[in-house]
Formats: structure tokens, C-alpha cells, sequence
């Protein structure tokens, strides 16, 4: 169990990286009058963003919250980018949820209207939680402070 849960936060990083990558996918098929493409992409999106959402809350429940071990500029960069993740995370959902439902009854005047404030929230909550995945699991060891570098 305790591999699987060391592995949630990589997993976890990967649906954000897919939700962001059909979310821009979605945008260039829509901008091409694609729209059968561009609905198939913005379900997967929902669909990524889902797992992310179900693997992230099994992993705080379970494991709890993981500390950056970062201080100065770094961890004022990371609570910076963390705080504005966590907030357009929490408006973009009914936002997302909205959006989705307009699409799929056709409602097309008004999804575009909806839409054009989820999209940019949505692949910013996305992109940044994959830079808050990397900060807090991948930033080189070189660049935290000697005696947080220094540790097992």
C-alpha cells in the first residue's frame, strides 16, 4: 500500500498534465470548427481531471499533506503559486461543471459564454498543479538550503 501512495503524487501529476494537454487540444480542434473532436477532447479532460481529483483525495486523506522543503524566494514562489492553484482549483469546478452540461445539451451561446472564462482558469489550475507536483518532488536538492539538502 505504502508504494501505491508514493506513486498517487506522480499519477496524480500526469491526469493534470493530460486534462491540460486535451484541454489545448480542445481549444485548436474548436478554433478549426472541429466540434465532434472538440467535445471528445473536453470530455477527456473532465474524465482526466476526475482521476486527478479522486487520486488527490485519496492520497491527502490517506497520507496526508506533503511539506515543501524549500525556504526563501523558493518556498515564497511555491506557496504563492500553491495558494492561487488551490483557489481557481475550488471556482473552476462548477465553472467546468457548467461549461460540460451547455456543451452537451447544445447550448452553444451559451457554453462559448461560460467557456471563455473556464478554459484559461482551467488549464492554469491544470499546468500549475503539475509545477507544484515538480516543486514539491523534483526541485534539485541543489537548490534548497545546504541543511534541508543534506537530509536522507
Amino acid at each position: 500500500m505504502t508504494q501505491f501512495l508514493d506513486g498517487l503524487p506522480a499519477v496524480n501529476a500526469f491526469f493534470n498534465a493530460v486534462t491540460a494537454l486535451c484541454l489545448i487540444a480542445g481549444y485548436l480542434a474548436i478554433k478549426q470548427q472541429r466540434r465532434e473532436l472538440h467535445r471528445a477532447l473536453m470530455i477527456a479532460a473532465f474524465a482526466s481531471a476526475t482521476l486527478f481529483l479522486v487520486g488527490y483525495l485519496v492520497h491527502t486523506v490517506t497520507a496526508g499533506n506533503t511539506q515543501f522543503l524549500g525556504s526563501g524566494l523558493w518556498r515564497t514562489s511555491y506557496r504563492t503559486l500553491l495558494v492561487s492553484h488551490m483557489i481557481l482549483a475550488v471556482v473552476v469546478l462548477p465553472l467546468v461543471l457548467r461549461t460540460l452540461y451547455l456543451g452537451i445539451r447544445a447550448r452553444y451561446d451559451s457554453h462559448r459564454r461560460v467557456a471563455v472564462w473556464t478554459w484559461p482558469l482551467w488549464i492554469y489550475v491544470s499546468v500549475t498543479g503539475v509545477i507544484v507536483y515538480l516543486m514539491l518532488f523534483h526541485l534539485p536538492a541543489a537548490w534548497l538550503p545546504t541543511a534541508v539538502a543534506a537530509l536522507p
